[in-house]
């Protein structure tokens, strides 16, 4: 690799940031009326999405300075936005929560943005509309983890075959269920077909090697609710923040779509999973016991606003 080469990518990637930079003051322009900074926005956002969060865990995310940090927490906490709870297992550290009243002065604020990207949105073909989000997702892929080892992708012809044969295959050997999973799964991958709405619903492939090793389905459940629906991954692609990633991209196109509020259903069985909805921000809103795949299971509903 040539020094001028690698000096022109650098101009281009510098060239590309100035620009979004400006993309992104415009969208932000409303927040000049408010009293919060851009900056304030973006942590009032972490804290209304996410349990449990620390100053550590802040300014490990968003890049800022722990004394910045602290003086915005402080600040939040005199206006009643925030609150600070001791650790029960470790008094020095504090865990951060919106009061009622500050997730009464962010919703504006996050309604707002979302309308002002989703005008963004309208003014594009709805293909270039996917081609930007696929784009901004490897992005955020390149820059987060340079080999992440996996992409992911559009379903291609034989995709729906797979999930459900994969699907099948997974559950029987981990978890022991007969052929009525693989029943339910052929009917959600056809109807999901037959009625594929591109504006509200959506399908993600995990790839790793050429080989597909995970799925995930966002699906319409009312005008104001998405359903995610069969996460999975292979055995053999755990451990690379795959099911993860697939949660993280169903609720950001759920939230870019308009919907409100995400559910999905699962069974107590499932572990893994369960721990990254609870990372994601679902909270467990229902359960019943149930006998469903030759197994006695407890089935539960997850939920979370967006």
């Amino acid at each position: 690799m040539s020094t001028s080469t690698l000096e022109d990518r650098a101009l281009a990637v510098r060239s590309f940031n100035r620009f979004y930079t400006r993309q992104i003051g415009v969208l932000h322009e409303h927040l000049l009326d408010s009293e919060f900074s851009l900056t304030q926005v973006r942590i009032l956002y972490e804290l209304a999405h996410r349990k449990e969060l620390t100053t550590s865990d802040l300014c490990r995310e968003l890049g800022l300075n722990a004394g910045y940090l602290s003086r915005v927490i402080s600040g939040f906490e005199k206006k009643g936005l925030v609150t600070r709870t001791r650790s029960a297992t470790d008094a020095r550290i504090a865990r951060l929560e919106l009061t009622e009243k500050g997730r009464a002065t962010f919703e504006p604020l996050n309604d707002a943005s979302q309308r002002e990207v989703v005008a963004m949105l309208e003014r594009m073909p709805e293909s270039a509309q996917h081609q930007l989000v696929e784009s901004m997702g490897q992005i955020q892929t390149l820059l987060g983890d340079p080999e992440p080892g996996y992409i992911l992708r559009d379903p291609q012809p034989g995709d729906m075959g797979w999930i459900v044969h994969r699907q099948a295959i997974l559950y029987a050997q981990e978890f022991g269920w007969n052929s009525e999973y693989e029943a339910l799964v052929a009917e959600i991958v056809a109807k999901f077909v037959r009625e594929f709405d591109p504006k509200s619903e959506r399908c993600w492939i995990a790839e790793k090697d050429g080989k597909a090793v995970g799925s995930v389905f966002v699906v319409r459940q009312d005008d104001v609710t998405a359903k995610l629906r069969l996460l999975a991954v292979d055995a053999s692609a755990r451990g690379l923040g795959i099911g993860r990633r697939l949660v993280d991209e169903c609720l950001r196109f759920a939230r870019l779509a308009g919907y409100k509020r995400m559910e999905l259903w699962t069974n107590s069985v499932l572990t893994d999973a369960r721990k990254i909805y609870e990372k994601a921000g679902f909270q467990l809103i229902e359960e019943e016991p149930h006998r469903s795949f030759g197994k006695d299971l407890v089935g539960q509903i997850w939920a979370r606003d967006l």
